[in-house]
């Protein structure tokens, strides 16, 4: 009995070797390729830090923008005055963030510094009648915008009308800008009044404006905390300074 086809396969009987046109057994063409037997893989070795883990392969993230951040040793430092404006008085210091980027830049401009470089220093981006804008000094996002008004005050109620019509003014000028300068997917708008509601600054109200993207929370995020940002703040500033500017009228 010689070979059979079932199908599309061909089916060789083991008791009937399949004779080529040599007539000679078809096993007897060939010789056995003996492999040489694998040793088994080692056990795993336990790792216990990620330098063990990443070895000589972990990679670097550099963000020499926030240089100037963790290089700020002095733990005196009046939280909210650039290192450009340091000249405004320590006796002056009013204890709050916004409060003091405020009277800082006014001092430096009042004392000869130009506009234009007091406010690149402290990131004050627009100024109204009751409000004024600033880039967020630890952005979650290329382009997070603070809108928060002149007085001091940790109440949205206790804030005067007219400082919280303008905020929804600039929220509405902000929104635009952003638009027209990043083409954001989405914007975050809101406020946190007080500590349990996760304000980062809870005596002095502001607004966020926050442009987002679709797949902006990514492994960065989650796993390691961190944002990477691909814009430096003073190019924002000044992106978003130009962009104000054109944005009074929709």
């Amino acid at each position: 009995m010689g070979p059979t086809r079932r199908g599309s396969y061909l089916t060789i009987e083991p008791h009937h070797p399949y004779v080529n046109r040599t007539g000679q057994p078809e096993s007897a063409l060939f010789t056995p390729l003996l492999l040489p037997k694998r040793a088994p893989p080692p056990e795993p070795e336990i790792l216990s830090s990620p330098a063990a883990i990443l070895g000589n392969h972990m990679d670097h993230l550099w963000t020499p923008w926030r240089y100037a951040y963790i290089t700020r040793s002095d733990p005196q430092a009046r939280t909210g005055v650039a290192p450009e404006l340091a000249d405004w008085p320590a006796a002056e210091d009013k204890h709050c963030v916004f409060c003091n980027m405020i009277a800082a830049t006014d001092y430096a401009i009042a004392h000869g510094m130009p506009l234009e470089i007091a406010e690149r220093a402290s990131h004050i981006i627009y100024r109204g009648q009751y409000c004024f804008l600033c880039l967020n000094a630890y952005p979650y996002a290329t382009g997070h915008v603070l809108i928060l008004p002149y007085l001091h005050t940790d109440s949205l109620a206790a804030a005067p009308p007219d400082a919280v019509h303008e905020m929804i003014e600039l929220a509405q000028r902000t929104e635009r800008a952003l638009r027209s300068t990043y083409r954001p997917d989405g914007i975050n708008l809101g406020m946190n009044l007080g500590d349990a509601a996760g304000a980062g600054v809870a005596g002095h109200i502001h607004m966020h404006v926050l442009p987002r993207w679709i797949g902006d929370t990514n492994f960065m995020t989650v796993t390691a905390e961190t944002r990477v940002l691909p814009e430096a703040l003073d190019t924002t500033w000044k992106r978003l300074r130009d962009a104000l500017k054109n944005s009074a009228t929709p």
